[in-house]
């Protein structure tokens, strides 16, 4: 039978000299060895560190990855999508997110160990300017979305080719090369280009075929691009330009009147520059200049036709045949002098007939004229416009000196200012008549060598100055208006529409004042100047007249009431004893009586 309180001793062999930490009784040199292949057993790590883990295990949901910690790590099964073949031992990088969570559990993710380790890539290509590939998975605003080493980038519009994109939709699900060319190091943006690529390609082919051209090179071009200046054509990886004034003898408004986009053609090489990459190409001089080929029809004094291409103040360019054009000077239009600008009279597209006037293939001119078509108006003036034939005509400019009329288009007359009234002094025609106003004259004088007629208005009347004469000798007294007063003369409407002059002096009326415009006073003529068509009056002069002739009249009347009063007194001196109140009423009465009489007179 065994005793109950017996102690248990243990095995034999158990070191009871073994510390805490499990080690026995080793010398120093033992103890540090254990230690260090024991802390070696244990990896240590921080949180945001990419590693490496070996997969342990694999659940429905997550996968069990052991990288060297004291516990293993769980990441989501989602995560291992792009690697459908995962199995136990494959070797993947992490991220360790937290080294132990709430529930003891170290998380790591292998989704951003992906996107830090492909932002690490994505900077140290940008920085060593290498190419990277991408694989473009959707289309935004303003560009593409491109997924390069995992990251997603931006791709603008203007970055995918070196023409315009109008449909970006083509490049989706498309696996692309791409540089980076800029980083948001905060926000860990990309954006990325294919375009700076092919830029890079062209220069190169650019480069090599710019060292290969020479003035006067035929090349095969495909038109690229258009505007109003000129043409773009591709020479194969390098641009030239086909000016608008290269690409036919003739003048066109657009290149697109005789080009097409995507066209092939033919163009010669005019100039180049290697430094800045210029290429001008010419299209028209791979055909002989129609100048060089003009037919015999045309020489001096031949009738044309042609369509007007241009229209400028000084004339019209109108094109016989294409690049052969020839310029109707506006003199040449019409015989009219008064056909100021030529798109009054030409319009561009017209088309005209034309006599050519001069002809030099040298310098490839061509003057036209279109006036030649009709007689010149002044061939037969002389026998259309007699001296003394009255005609009507249309005022088309008024000058200092006097005025033109039309009497047709191409013939002129001047009528000077001296010849428009008999009757009123005119200092500018545009007193009398206005522009574009219908005119009777008379022809005074024809110089059809000189091309110039004199017409006169006035002449159309008598002389009325003959029977003004009689009607304003003088001396003689007349009602007048003042039409105007100025400085030291005025100027006065007398009867029959004649004007008459007075110095200020001659203007004063009794009371000293001076008469005023539009006021109306009697005149006295003293000069009147039948060459000189001048009547001079005074105002002055017609009161001053007056004046005895008043003081005369006071006086008689004053006499007549003398001789009254005295006979009146010695009425009442004869009856002075028989004073009474009767008497007094005779005197009363003897008053009046004289009263009267001062009246009737």
């Amino acid at each position: 039978m065994t005793e109950k309180n017996t102690p248990n001793t243990g095995s034999a062999d158990f070191d009871w000299s073994m510390d805490k930490a499990g080690f026995g009784n080793y010398t120093a040199d033992e103890r540090k060895n254990y230690e260090s292949i024991y802390e070696k057993t244990i990896t240590v790590i921080t949180e945001r560190e990419l590693v490496q883990g070996i997969i342990v295990a694999i659940g429905d949901k997550d996968v069990v990855l052991n990288i060297g910690f004291k516990s293993d790590g769980l990441i989501s099964l989602n995560e291992f999508r792009d690697m459908p073949n995962l199995k136990v031992g494959d070797s993947v990088e992490v991220l360790i997110e937290s080294t132990e969570d709430s529930s003891g559990q170290l998380l790591l993710s292998r989704r951003k160990a992906i996107g830090e380790r492909a932002w690490e890539n994505i900077i140290k290509a940008h920085e060593n300017d290498e190419i990277v590939e991408g694989f473009v998975k959707s289309r935004t605003k303003g560009g593409l979305v491109v997924d390069v080493m995992g990251l997603d980038a931006f791709l603008p519009g203007s970055q995918i080719d070196v023409k315009p994109i109008r449909d970006y939709d083509v490049y989706v699900n498309q696996t692309m090369q791409f540089k980076v060319v800029k980083l948001n190091m905060q926000f860990k943006n990309v954006v990325i280009s294919h375009k700076i690529l092919i830029e890079d390609d062209i220069q190169a082919q650019k480069s090599d075929i710019l060292s290969k051209l020479e003035k006067g090179q035929v090349l095969e071009g495909v038109v690229k691009g258009m505007t109003s200046f000129g043409a773009f054509i591709d020479l194969g990886g390098l641009d030239g330009l086909l000016h608008i004034t290269d690409i036919s003898w003739g003048r066109i408004n657009h290149p697109e009147e005789l080009l097409q986009i995507d066209q092939k053609l033919n163009v010669v090489i005019l100039d180049h520059d290697t430094e800045k990459n210029r290429i001008s190409l010419g299209l028209k001089q791979l055909t002989p200049h129609p100048w060089d080929t003009m037919t015999e029809g045309l020489a001096e004094g031949n009738q044309v036709k042609g369509k007007v291409v241009t229209v400028a103040d000084y004339g019209a360019f109108v094109e016989l045949a294409p690049g052969i054009e020839g310029l109707i000077h506006v003199s040449e239009l019409s015989w009219s002098s008064h056909l100021r600008n030529p798109q009054d009279f030409l319009k561009v597209g017209d088309e005209i007939e034309a006599v050519i006037l001069n002809l030099d293939k040298e310098d490839r001119k061509m003057s036209l004229g279109v006036k030649q078509l009709t007689p010149d108006p002044w061939g037969t003036i002389a026998e259309k416009y007699p001296v003394g034939s009255k005609h009507k005509g249309i005022v088309r400019n008024l000058t200092n000196y006097g005025l033109f009329v039309e009497m047709e288009p191409g013939v002129d007359g001047l009528v000077h200012v001296s010849d428009l009234s008999w009757t009123k002094k005119i200092k500018h025609p545009g007193e009398f008549v206005k522009k574009d106003q219908e005119m009777d004259v008379i022809v005074l004088e024809v110089d059809s060598e000189n091309r110039r007629l004199s017409l006169g208005h006035k002449q159309l009347e008598d002389n009325p100055w003959e029977t003004f004469e009689s009607i304003f000798p003088v001396g003689s007294d007349h009602e007048a208006t003042v039409l105007k007063i100025q400085d030291k003369a005025a100027t006065l409407a007398l009867p029959y529409g004649v004007e008459g002059y007075a110095t200020l002096k001659q203007m004063q009326k009794e009371d000293k004042s001076t008469a005023k415009e539009d006021e109306i006073i009697v005149v006295r003529v003293i000069e009147f100047n039948k060459e000189g068509k001048r009547i001079v009056v005074s105002h002055t002069a017609a009161w001053k007249e007056e004046e005895p002739k008043k003081k005369e009249e006071v006086e008689v009347k004053r006499r007549r009431n003398d001789e009254a009063a005295t006979k009146a007194v010695k009425t009442i001196n004869a009856k002075v004893e028989r004073s009474t109140l009767g008497d007094m009423d005779a005197l009363v009465n003897l008053k009046a009586e004289m009263n009267e009489t001062d009246k009737s007179e």
